[in-house]
């Protein structure tokens, strides 16, 4: 239902496919209002069920339906190995030739951190790559999976493309934190920026202040506000 799911719509739409994304029923409307302007389909699973539930609904109708592909975002070696290829050095582009002495990205699938990490670590070599996470939800941390309003990152499990062994330290971060970092990027900064974004840059923030001056800590905005405005009344 995030970038994935809307990519997958849009390609759906250019070449005569049906798309059918299942979501959580607790994933705002806008998300839902945008796959369907581009003609997919949306299935809604429990809330209760988290990812998993989601996951297994995908299934079933995969096995109910065999001619249908199901590309497995969470399993899918496509989704790290295009952000190394692409993501990684458009970064390193970006950068003019100064060094990233850390990079922060929420975990979701994994796919992001795991592509832009490798790259990252392969051109500049000790750059710390910062996992982010629901502090409710911090499986990666160790704890128990659990109830969190940041959509897009803490599925509540390990995804299986998620390369652990590239991540220097995992950041929790509390629901609150990352709405109001969200809410004030756009106040302060004039930058739209989702939930998951917040909570990303709020731990940006406490790495920017640990480095010190003179270090350049990037971090990962992955969508707008937009998506989200219907659901910040439950903050």
């Amino acid at each position: 239902s995030g970038n994935t799911g809307i990519g997958l719509a849009m390609v759906g739409a250019v070449k005569g496919y049906q798309v059918i994304l299942v979501m959580s029923e607790n994933m705002s409307v806008e998300r839902r209002m945008i796959l369907e302007s581009f003609g997919a389909k949306t299935e809604l699973s429990r809330a209760e069920f988290g990812m998993e539930g989601t996951i297994e609904k995908a299934e079933e109708l995969l096995a109910q339906n065999p001619n249908y592909f199901m590309p497995e975002q969470f399993n899918n070696p496509a989704n790290p190995a295009i952000h190394k290829k692409t993501t990684g050095p458009e970064i390193i582009c970006a950068m003019n030739g100064e060094k990233i002495d850390a990079f922060v990205a929420g975990v979701g699938t994994g796919g992001t951190i795991t592509g832009v990490g490798e790259s990252l670590k392969k051109h500049y070599g000790d750059t710390k790559i910062i996992a982010v996470e629901p502090a409710t939800s911090a499986v990666l941390s160790g704890k128990n999976p659990g109830p969190h309003k940041i959509q897009g990152i803490g599925a509540g499990f390990k995804p299986k493309v998620l390369n652990v062994d590239i991540l220097d330290s995992i950041r929790p971060v509390s629901d609150d934190d990352a709405y109001q970092c969200s809410r004030r990027l756009g106040k302060e900064e004039g930058i739209s920026a989702g939930i998951s974004a917040g909570a990303a840059c709020f731990a940006a923030c406490e790495v920017a202040k640990e480095l010190g001056p003179g270090k350049n800590v990037v971090v990962m905005i992955p969508d707008t506000a937009e998506r989200y405005f219907s659901f910040y009344q439950y903050f």
